[in-house]
């Protein structure tokens, strides 16, 4: 979706240098710590095989295990999972709108001239790909073998981040794409570099004020864009957003079958066992349901998306 900074704040918008502590608005029942970050995706899909050549050819991962009933996928140099995904044959692709869950997981990786590389790298294997700038960072989007949403993104330095009140500035701006790729320097592309994170994930759901009660005052997220149409953006320890939430997929969505191919879930990573419970008790008292996988906590938002909160 293309909404340009004009379109969300106007043509001079009195913006702020987004100093740390300026920008957000916390959950009135309790925040995530700062050190929160996000950990792999799993993933459906149709044809292991399939899936497993295009995220290692185009996307520059690594295997880290398959067992022939899934595979699990790190950046090179970094033992760390990203995606995880996991074989259901003849699985049905990802519909373009009419879902909810998955709009996209969004891989971030370290510096911009890691960026620059993987654009060229798409460029010369014939891939095409959208972009935007976001302000605060440049962003690159695709979609897997089944129709699954993927963005491969940098960020801007945090220091050039604005805001206009307590809310950051975001936007979708056209992307520099030769000054992306100049910043590449001669260097070729090898792969997802160690470094490479889970940036972000970006949700289809029902309704953007029930969003915003799961996932800010229910798991603890700030609330960081709110005037970008038809999306809430939520984050941690300042971060622009670890979650996107959207109700572009129509008033007709309806989440995905048992044998789509989508997105079974997703994790946030917390630095201690005291924070995980927190969330538990944040939850429940909310009224949502939550159930434990060994020392990890599950909890399944409105419309059916697992989120798992782990150490």
């Amino acid at each position: 979706m293309s909404t340009s900074t004009q379109d969300i704040f106007g043509a001079a918008p009195a913006a702020a240098p987004a100093t740390p502590g300026s920008y957000g608005e916390p959950s009135a029942a309790g925040r995530l710590p700062d050190a929160t970050r996000l950990g792999a995706v799993r993933l459906q899909v149709a044809d292991l095989a399939r899936s497993r050549d295009w995220y290692t050819r185009v996307l520059g991962l690594r295997v880290l295990a398959d067992d022939g009933a899934g595979a699990t996928l790190g950046a090179h140099a970094d033992d760390a999972p990203l995606v995880t995904l996991v074989a259901r044959p003849g699985a049905r692709p990802m519909a373009a709108r009419g879902r909810l869950g998955l709009y996209h997981f969004a891989i971030l990786l370290p510096d911009r001239a890691a960026l620059g590389r993987f654009v060229r790298h798409l460029g010369e294997s014939g891939v095409r790909a959208g972009a935007g700038d976001h302000l605060v960072s440049e962003a690159f989007y695709l979609t897997d073998p089944d129709g699954l949403g993927i963005e491969v993104y940098a960020d801007r330095p945090r220091e050039t981040w604005r805001r206009v009140g307590k809310e950051l500035m975001m936007a979708t701006d056209p992307v520099d794409v030769p000054g992306l790729v100049a910043a590449a320097g001669g260097v070729s592309w090898t792969g997802m570099p160690a470094g490479t994170v889970m940036g972000h994930v970006h949700l289809h759901v029902g309704d953007v004020d029930a969003a915003r009660a799961f996932y800010a005052e229910g798991l603890g997220f700030d609330r960081t864009v709110w005037h970008y149409p038809g999306a809430l953006f939520l984050g941690a320890g300042g971060y622009h957003h670890h979650l996107g939430t959207n109700t572009w997929a129509g008033p007709g969505a309806r989440p995905p079958a048992a044998d789509d191919a989508r997105l079974l879930d997703w994790t946030i990573v917390l630095p201690a066992a005291a924070d995980v419970d927190a969330v538990a008790g944040r939850l429940e008292r909310a009224g949502y349901a939550t159930r434990r996988d060994g020392d990890a906590l599950l909890a399944d938002d409105p419309w059916g998306t697992t989120v798992r909160i782990t150490l």
